[in-house]
């Protein structure tokens, strides 16, 4: 098995990449232990009181209502135990970017944003799902797409 490291600057994040000829039980088995290293997963509840594991990928948003804190992904709503300022810490130094004072964002969930008179945001994600990013949030939320480049174009 030869490792690679290859520095350049067309590069903006880190890639993995497994070559070889077949798909054999090695290149099974080295995917494998990739997505156990760099899968992150949550612990969250479906309606049904259900325990379940969200691969952090897949989260859409996150918001608080009332005094529950709910995470939507591409297959449902989900409670989780953690607060949404944790939450933003823990999923924060990916794609993760706060729009207001009660929900987070994954931007690579991002279909369109709309700018309104206001100088608000209205955010459309992938799913058809709707949000605003609140005035002081616009300039963080600019940042941080400008500085990732991570939005493409749906």
């Amino acid at each position: 098995m030869d490792i690679r490291t290859e520095i350049d600057g067309r590069y903006t994040k880190i890639e993995l990449h497994v070559c070889n000829n077949e798909l054999t039980d090695e290149v099974r088995g080295i995917m494998r232990e990739l997505h156990e290293i760099y899968d992150r997963y949550l612990s969250g509840t479906d309606e049904w009181g259900n325990r379940c594991m969200l691969v952090t990928a897949r989260i859409v948003s996150a918001y608080a209502e009332g005094q529950k804190v709910f995470v939507r992904t591409d297959d449902g709503i989900y409670s989780v135990q953690n607060k949404l300022y944790e939450l933003e810490k823990e999923l924060g130094e990916s794609s993760f970017v706060r729009i207001s004072k009660s929900e987070i964002v994954n931007i690579k969930k991002i279909r369109s944003l709309d700018l309104s008179v206001t100088g608000t945001i209205r955010i459309t994600m992938k799913d058809g799902y709707e949000a605003y990013v609140s005035r002081r949030n616009v300039a963080k939320i600019k940042e941080k797409l400008l500085s990732g480049r991570q939005v493409k174009q749906a």
